[in-house]
């Protein structure tokens, strides 16, 4: 993961605290670095209330459309918490390390997270449903 200013709020800060918290709990040896770089991108957040939070970062449940770092293939993809992920329908987690390296992206900039074979890359090129632009605090 690449070092960002992430924006999150009060709320979706205090259940992915406690998700860590669990995961460190359970996670294997190979998962503990990926881990703390998460929770060090959560340490570093700028956390604010949900109407306070730009329209164009990826938060907890947006909906983002993201193309290969050449322009070529696009996809989409959702940021879910655990429970909610499902690859069948693009919902990544937030504890994957795609779904970690999305999180306070802004549109225009990359993704980056590594993986064994290297380091992936994908840009965030549409914001397709962000909650807070929404009005959708409750989620």
């Amino acid at each position: 993961m690449t070092s960002r200013q992430i924006y999150i709020t009060r709320n979706d800060l205090a259940r992915l605290e406690e998700l860590l918290r669990t995961a460190r709990s359970f996670s294997e040896e190979r998962d503990s670095d990926y881990l703390g770089q998460l929770e060090a991108l959560l340490e570093g957040s700028y956390t604010v209330s949900a109407r306070e939070v730009p329209a164009d970062v990826v938060t907890m449940n947006s909906r983002v459309r993201l193309t290969s770092a050449d322009g070529g293939s696009s996809t989409v993809y959702t940021v879910v918490f655990p429970a909610d992920a499902d690859a069948a329908r693009q919902r990544v987690s937030v504890l994957a390390p795609l779904g970690a390296a999305l999180l306070g992206c802004r549109v225009g900039q990359d993704a980056v997270w590594e993986t064994p074979e290297g380091t992936r890359r994908l840009r965030v090129v549409e914001m397709l449903y962000q909650p807070e632009a929404a009005g959708d605090y409750h989620l």
